[in-house]
């Protein structure tokens, strides 16, 4: 199988038509995925190279290791929103995304305090108040070792937001282990040192 990127789970008809028209011709199958991506399976090995040049997508992850994904709620067209947050998703997708570090770090940006796409669960979740500013959430945590999220920063501007994660994503990559996901990290150097270091 194969995944193409689909930034914040946003895509173009002609791109849709596209992944629709080779699954067609190479009798795949097609799984809407809770990343917001669309993965292409049951295709034969021989067949992949030649398949990403039909596409002319990129994978959605390069490396494990690094940005595998910024997913983006619906908020510009949702009556709870506080704040458009799509064109922030989009930035943090372009600026971020493949990155590598020492482990795998997911991103989720959602308009208000709901949260529909789960950005408290997300290594990183950056999500508007009622306020209409942004705060940053880290080290959130589902599965079977779920870990509660901490609060890093609140009532920024998008600059600020971008800035503070840039900050955390480089001391993240300088100090982390090998394979060390950000919840382990935040726990093994404690959220009041990244925040005097990232803030």
């Amino acid at each position: 199988s194969i995944t193409p990127q689909i930034p914040g789970g946003y895509i173009t008809p002609e791109n849709l038509i596209k992944i629709g028209e080779v699954a067609k011709k190479y009798n795949a199958s097609l799984k809407v995925t809770s990343a917001q991506k669309i993965c292409i399976g049951n295709l034969k090995e021989e067949d992949i190279d030649t398949i990403w040049e039909e596409l002319n997508m990129g994978p959605a992850i390069k490396n494990i290791c690094s940005v595998i994904n910024v997913e983006v709620c619906s908020a510009n067209f949702c009556k709870r929103s506080k704040y458009p947050i799509i064109g922030i998703g989009m930035k943090l997708t372009r600026k971020f995304h493949g990155i590598e570090l020492p482990g795998k770090v997911k991103i989720a940006v959602a308009g208000c305090k709901n949260a529909c796409i789960n950005a408290y669960t997300k290594d990183i979740g950056v999500l508007s108040g009622l306020d209409g500013k942004l705060f940053i959430v880290v080290g959130g945590k589902g599965g079977l070792n779920p870990r509660k999220y901490d609060l890093l920063a609140e009532g920024l501007c998008e600059v600020e937001v971008i800035k503070i994660i840039d900050n955390l994503l480089s001391y993240y990559k300088e100090n982390g282990l090998e394979k060390e996901r950000l919840s382990s990290f935040i726990d093994r150097v404690g959220i009041q040192e990244i925040k005097q270091s990232v803030i």
